[in-house]
């Protein structure tokens, strides 16, 4: 089986649910995914019944890949990347047995094919799709497992805060509130990638925090994933984070800018009791008051949400 999702961190976490759905309806199947390099290490915490969901990854960025590196020949092949036409015309290219994919009058082999639906939470995209195809799906199914990897002492019950895009129009907002947080007792530390380090050593020094609180830069997928399952509450601007911290099970606010909150792709997918209200709901545009915002979030916590 071939399960084509070529998006970022965001777009595999959002299709969690459908993946473990296909494992449990299909598992005598090897079940490869093809996707960017760059998602391959997250792909062994995502299980059904202890069994990984995905067996390999076939790279590929976007849809570029060429049709003759992947592999032939499938029993099935299942779309969870796009409405098409290019990429059902990609897994078409594999001489699939049986293809699931929405409808797309361009491709007839979609006819009797679900229609595609607009503004609809993704992760009930693609489990609707499976469910229309007769395959049980549930899209409340978000879990990954956390990874093995123990972080150091600080990381646990920590605020983690991870700007993302938002920080650089507002570094001082962000040095603001995780000063907050470290005021009223919580260890913080501001995460990010290579190319934001120096944006999360700013809003460290600003906020008074250590320079070891500045883990920008120095961890990959892997790692990073294990500091938010180990932190208490995640703070971040970039709704791929908030997405892992869904999947992990902590209770995360996010911030966002110019897209609408009540876009589905501005912010998390619907989500069971372990990423509860606030993580679905409080996302003050950056720059408000986050004072309320951050008082439900950290009245879930003190409340004991399921982890």
């Amino acid at each position: 089986m071939t399960i084509l999702r070529a998006g970022g961190l965001g777009d595999l976490l959002t299709a969690v649910p459908a993946l473990r759905a296909l494992a449990r309806a299909f598992p005598g199947h090897r079940r490869l995914l093809i996707g960017p390099r760059a998602l391959a290490p997250l792909l062994p915490l995502i299980v059904e019944e202890d069994e990984r969901c995905i067996d390999e990854l076939v790279e590929c960025e976007g849809l570029d890949a060429d049709p003759g590196a992947l592999p032939g020949w499938p029993e099935l092949a299942v779309n969870l990347h796009g409405r098409g036409p290019e990429s059902h015309q990609l897994l078409l290219s594999t001489g699939p047995v049986r293809l699931i994919a929405f409808r797309h009058d361009e491709i007839p082999e979609t006819a009797s094919m679900p229609r595609w639906r607009h503004e609809e939470d993704e992760a009930e995209r693609w489990c609707g799709l499976l469910r229309d195809c007769g395959i049980p799906a549930d899209s409340s199914q978000l879990e990954i497992n956390r990874p093995a990897l123990h972080p150091p002492a600080p990381a646990g019950g920590a605020t983690l805060v991870h700007p993302g895009k938002t920080g650089h129009a507002s570094a001082q907002r962000w040095a603001e509130l995780a000063a907050t947080e470290r005021k009223e007792g919580r260890e913080v530390l501001v995460s990010g990638s290579s190319g934001e380090a120096e944006l999360a050593r700013y809003i460290a020094v600003m906020a008074g925090l250590p320079s070891s609180s500045v883990l920008a830069g120095q961890t990959d997928l892997v790692t990073l994933a294990a500091h938010i399952g180990a932190a208490a509450v995640v703070i971040c601007g970039d709704p791929d984070i908030a997405h892992l911290a869904t999947a992990l099970g902590v209770p995360s606010l996010l911030f966002f800018s110019p897209t609408s909150p009540e876009h589905p792709r501005a912010g998390i997918a619907s989500a069971p009791v372990t990423d509860f209200e606030a993580t679905e709901r409080v996302r003050p545009k950056v720059g408000t008051d986050t004072s309320q915002a951050r008082g439900r979030v950290h009245e879930k916590v003190n409340k004991g949400v399921p982890r």
